[in-house]
């Protein structure tokens, strides 16, 4: 299944890397093992995207839990937490 990525502020920032096209295995199909399998690739992606973080997902700019189900050619998103000053 072919989807977007995006990456925002810090996540960005880490990743040296604002967004990415990936073809993800048959057994990815939430948001959630979308996060785990970008973990797995190790380094920079497990520091980043690891449980960890606090990190906020959304699924085609709909703010998400990770159980959210996942669809070809959608867009997941990371970020962290927003807070207001």
């Amino acid at each position: 299944m072919l989807i977007e990525l995006r990456f925002f502020a810090s996540v960005r920032e880490a990743l040296g890397l604002a967004q990415e096209c990936i073809e993800l295995p048959d057994t990815v199909r939430t948001v959630g093992q979308v996060r785990e399998h970008l973990v797995a690739r190790g380094g920079a992606w497990a520091e980043a995207l690891g449980q960890q973080r606090a990190l906020r997902m959304a699924f085609n700019h709909v703010m998400c839990a990770p159980e959210t189900p996942i669809q070809a050619g959608g867009e997941v998103a990371f970020f962290p937490p927003v807070t207001g000053g």
